[in-house]
């Protein structure tokens, strides 16, 4: 599989890299073998570049990660964490954290804000004494939306320090927004953004402010959220959009996608996921993946010949823009 590098560091990503907030119990639970066997379906693929958070699962997902990763050696793969977020220990726990965070986990442990320069640092002690790992190559600043001012004058600073003493190879921004990381691009010196949802068949958001800027700067952009939470996956009434039901607009946009991939002999997740990496700022897809058969579809469709007619046809049907740029064939049919 290819690899791409981040801005102007030395850190290269994989142009698939794995969301692990899946085996962090997302929603519903997976046993430890389910999310050994998932990491392990990913690594057989050729994803080198992992995703994860203190967030996911209360630690859970970095404790997975970095078991399955420790069994590789370590100049061969690339693992991002983020900060923003501080775990700490519940007194007496009740109940799971499924309607406080998501996560089909015990509440063993509570969120807590900090976008300090000391809760950067603390934050990436704890999850690398989680990954049992001795370094991460990519830390993101994770969700700053209500915390923009403490982010760029306290976190970012500190991030940067780090990355200056080689603690990191490069630092970023991590948010299902475009605006707010469109001005840390230009007011800061980071080296990618990981933007969730914004850069998809269905909503090219991102397109208006961040990208541009990015590709402006040499800021490179990991594109998740590709199947906006699952409607680019599979769409159907009541598929989730952007963690909701999908409104009958976009769900008939959505199926109007499907139709036109469906005369080309493409599933439309394969479009889906494919699109981003059109865009020259984009250097990677991130997929959240929980089940070694869905990582293993994955990489199938990433393997996939998208012929240059349908991106034709789709903007034809007014799908999508004349001028937002497409994918050149990575997988030319007979290739």
């Amino acid at each position: 599989m290819s690899t791409n590098p981040l801005g102007r560091t030395d850190v290269k990503v994989s142009e698939l890299s794995f969301g692990a907030a899946g085996i962090g119990n997302l929603f519903t639970a997976i046993t430890d073998r389910d999310a050994a066997e998932t990491l392990a379906a990913a690594w057989a693929g050729g994803i080198r570049s992992y995703d994860t958070a203190p967030h996911y699962g209360l630690g859970l997902s970095e404790r997975r990660l970095g078991e399955a990763l420790r069994q590789h050696p370590r100049a061969e793969y690339t693992v991002s964490t983020k900060v923003g977020r501080l775990l700490e220990p519940v007194a007496d726990p009740v109940g799971d954290d499924l309607s406080a965070g998501g996560f089909a986990v015990p509440a063993t442990h509570r969120r807590v804000w900090d976008f300090s320069a000391d809760g950067v640092r603390r934050s990436l002690e704890a999850s690398l004494t989680r990954l049992g790992l001795d370094r991460v190559d990519i830390v993101y600043l994770h969700d700053p939306d209500d915390h923009a001012e403490q982010a760029l004058t306290e976190a970012y600073p500190a991030l940067e320090r780090l990355r200056a003493e080689g603690v990191v190879g490069a630092i970023g921004v991590g948010m299902n927004q475009s605006a707010l990381p469109a001005r840390f691009v230009r007011e800061t010196d980071l080296d990618v953004v990981l933007l969730a949802g914004r850069y998809t068949l269905l909503d090219r958001t991102g397109l208006a402010d961040l990208l541009p800027e990015a590709e402006r700067r040499g800021v490179s952009i990991v594109a998740g959220g590709v199947f906006n939470s699952g409607l680019l996956a599979n769409p159907r009434p009541g598929a989730s959009y952007d963690y909701q039901a999908a409104p009958e607009e976009v769900l008939r946009r959505a199926l109007r996608l499907q139709e036109v991939c469906a005369r080309h002999g493409v599933p439309l997740r394969a479009a889906a996921a494919r699109f981003p990496l059109g865009h020259p700022a984009v250097a990677s897809v991130l997929l959240g993946l929980r089940t070694a058969d869905q990582t293993r579809d994955a990489l199938a469709q990433y393997g996939r010949h998208l012929p240059a007619a349908l991106w034709a046809e789709l903007r034809a049907e007014g799908l999508l823009p004349f001028d937002v740029p497409t994918p050149i064939d990575l997988h030319p049919e007979g290739s």
